[in-house]
């Protein structure tokens, strides 16, 4: 993943327009990945299913969630932090893509090298991250996960007044860039643990599904909506406006966790 995100950057350098091929070989290349996890052997349960139809079980599934919602305020106060946080996240991410394109000029290399920053922390951190994680409750841990992304957001704002930087071999390293980016290396090293097991840490086994398909459910929520209202923020109040904005969504969100865990 290293070596293909930079070898992308410095193709895109010489072919702007190189996506159109790229993108349909990783698309076979996804394809025959998931062809690959099928010849994986496993044991499978019999399972009774009572057929009710398509909305019957729309209709079941909906009633089901929200009484889950309802009686469980732990896990129920997990996810309106997950809203706020994933809200922060996705309203800056497409704003923060402008940001370097248009504010800083970077070019594919330099973005490349960026990323690369935060994929060798994310991947030398995610097995410390998973000890930590088995040790905590999840909304003690989304303190890192949330604390980090806010760390990230901020260190990006800084760069708008504190833009020194260097080139090395056609590279532009900014020093708040560089910080930014560890920021997000500890983020995306400890948010894929919380966000794919954290839910199931509020039930029993067997109500795992139900429970993380409310949270992806509440994922493509935030998901439709965060990023229109991300451009709309940068359209009408600039950069500082979206970062302060997606900042106290964050605070919010860390709030909201240390104050569930010490009331329930």
């Amino acid at each position: 993943m290293l070596i293909s995100t930079f070898a992308f950057g410095m193709i895109l350098e010489s072919d702007n327009y190189a996506f159109r091929y790229v993108y349909p070989v990783l698309a076979i290349i996804g394809i025959i990945s998931i062809i690959c996890l099928s010849f994986i052997p496993y044991q499978s349960e019999t399972i009774a299913v009572t057929r009710k139809g398509f909305w019957g079980s729309i209709k079941d599934s909906t009633t089901r969630m929200v009484g889950i919602i309802k009686t469980n305020k732990p896990y129920k106060d997990f996810e309106i932090g997950f809203m706020l946080y994933g809200f922060a996240f996705l309203s800056t991410s497409a704003v923060i893509t402008i940001f370097l394109e248009s504010y800083l000029n970077l070019n594919y290399m330099s973005v490349a090298f960026y990323k690369n920053v935060f994929n060798v922390l994310a991947v030398v951190l995610m097995p410390f991250f998973g000890k930590i994680l088995h040790k905590l409750d999840p909304r003690q841990f989304a303190l890192i996960t949330f604390g980090s992304l806010g760390l990230y957001i901020f260190f990006i704002a800084l760069t708008e007044f504190f833009p020194s930087h260097y080139t090395y071999m056609g590279i532009e390293i900014y020093y708040t860039l560089i910080l930014a980016m560890i920021s997000f290396g500890v983020f995306s090293a400890s948010m894929p643990l919380l966000w794919n097991i954290g839910s199931a840490y509020f039930c029993k086994s067997k109500d795992a599904g139900d429970y993380q398909s409310i949270h992806l459910t509440l994922t493509g929520v935030r998901g439709a909506f965060a990023p229109l209202f991300g451009i709309f923020f940068y359209e009408t109040m600039g950069y500082m406006g979206t970062w302060s904005i997606a900042i106290l969504a964050v605070i919010a969100a860390l709030i909201l966790m240390v104050y569930s865990y010490k009331r329930y």
